[in-house]
């Protein structure tokens, strides 16, 4: 069995959706015994990071809540949080709403939702004690993306101050929006338009800028901060010297910033269009800075911005004018169903010890967002969210051989060692030797409580 604290031997006693005991000999008789010699014992994993069924400009993400959390059952993830949106002009009850429409009934896994804030039209400490009220404790706010997301440095301080006075997280897209709009239009205005300037439009620099900013405001409201997918090794460091002057602040990074790099879009044809997100793909050196990140403990998660996009949608664009203009394809990658074997990649190798490996993709992520205990570790009381993960299994990340509803893999040219044999949500299986076994409807909203105030992490 393996904790985020160490590797022993022990055997699990799940009692209805429970975990009841954990120790040597411990099996109960007359009970089903599933046998994980060889294998490896570890918590359901916990994506704090997908975007189900998303509408973007004429896209939508592929996968909705079902098959989306199917994906995930099948790669050992058992609990994932996306992003509720309350878009301009609607309240944050009625955004909430709307996903709880989208995964009700449908989820084959539990679930909960962060807040995504657009605009603050009253008082923010109004916004999240609703929030908190309905389980939300957490807020996502954008730095980019004016015509939709982007909110002002205004907004976001009063959100965070709301934020450390109710006991919740604030989450930001960091990108500094002056540097993106000045290079897109410079790159536009000299016809270049192809996916490659995609990267160019939106430099390590822009990141790093807007991840101090960010510090920086964390820092004069003393609320903690989360900053997603972090991508750069720029914005690696600002994390790092935040961090060392004691400062709360966590950061999260993707697979396909550790295991992609922006040479992908290098490809004349469409299929550099498939490899479009934001923040971009970096060149290779950085993901060697991040894998470093990891195993230091300045990167505490990896989640998987799962926003997956078919190859027919990157192709058409938004406005179904063709991918030829990088500003109008749909940005996202899949990944939901991948991250746990590719992480652990880096154990098989040696870089990461196994205790690290569960707690980037499990513990640390149901403490920051008010999982913990719940959800995270293997612990008498905790819910019986078990992944029987089998090191000898070697699998090709090829379409065929995954769940989520997308045509192609970012990750074809990689086979990996390691794959979940069974996976169990509150006792339940939901997988099993790589398929799905779950049923629509099984996974339960999470009513989360606090998130963000964890020592030690």
């Amino acid at each position: 069995m393996v904790s985020a604290a160490e590797v022993r031997r022990a055997d699990v006693v799940v009692v209805g959706d429970q975990i009841d005991s954990i120790g040597a000999g411990v099996g109960a008789p007359d009970d089903e015994v599933l046998d994980a010699t060889g294998c490896l014992v570890i918590p359901g994993a916990v994506d704090v990071h997908t975007h189900m069924d998303m509408e973007v400009g004429a896209a939508r993400s592929a996968d909705d809540f079902l098959s989306g959390t199917l994906a995930a059952a099948c790669g050992g993830t058992t609990t994932v949080i996306d992003f509720a949106t309350a878009y301009r002009g609607e309240p944050a009850a009625q955004g909430l709403a709307t996903w709880h429409a989208k995964a009700r009934g449908r989820a084959v896994v539990d679930y909960g939702f962060h807040m995504t804030v657009t605009e603050l039209t009253g008082d923010a400490d109004d916004l999240v004690a609703e929030m908190a009220e309905s389980g939300v404790s957490s807020f996502k706010l954008y730095m980019t993306y004016p015509d939709r997301l982007m909110v002002t440095d205004e907004v976001i301080l009063e959100v965070m101050r709301a934020a450390g006075a109710h006991g919740a997280m604030v989450s930001l897209h960091c990108e500094d929006d002056s540097t993106v709009a000045s290079r897109r239009s410079a790159a536009l205005a000299a016809g270049r338009t192809e996916p490659r300037w995609h990267a160019w439009s939106r430099p390590p620099s822009a990141e790093a800028d807007a991840v101090k900013r960010a510090i920086r405001m964390a820092e004069e409201t003393g609320a903690p901060l989360y900053i997603v997918h972090l991508s750069s090794a720029e914005a690696l460091q600002q994390v790092r010297l935040a961090r060392e002057r004691g400062l709360t602040v966590f950061a999260e990074t993707c697979p396909q910033y550790l295991y992609l790099s922006a040479e992908r879009y290098e490809d004349i044809s469409e299929r550099a269009a498939r490899f479009v997100c934001a923040p971009p793909l970096r060149d290779p050196w950085h993901q060697e800075e991040l894998w470093e990140g990891l195993r230091s403990g300045t990167l505490q998660v990896v989640a998987t911005d799962h926003c997956p996009f078919t190859a027919s949608d990157k192709r058409a664009g938004l406005t179904g004018e063709g991918w030829r203009d990088f500003t109008q394809i749909p940005g996202g990658l899949p990944g939901i169903e991948t991250r746990l074997a590719l992480v652990y990649q880096k154990v098989a190798e040696g870089m990461l010890s196994a205790p690290q490996w569960v707690d980037r993709c499990c513990t640390t992520p149901a403490k920051l967002f008010g999982l913990h205990p719940r959800k995270g570790v293997l612990e008498p009381g905790s819910d019986a969210d078990v992944v029987v993960f089998d090191p000898r299994a070697r699998r090709p990340l090829i379409t065929e051989s995954l769940h989520m509803k997308i045509d192609y893999s970012p990750y074809e040219d990689v086979v990996v060692d390691g794959w979940p044999r069974t996976v169990l949500s509150r006792g339940r299986p939901v997988a099993s030797d790589g398929q799905s076994v779950a049923a629509p409807g099984w996974g339960e909203w999470l009513h989360r409580g606090p998130s963000g105030s964890v020592a030690g992490i």
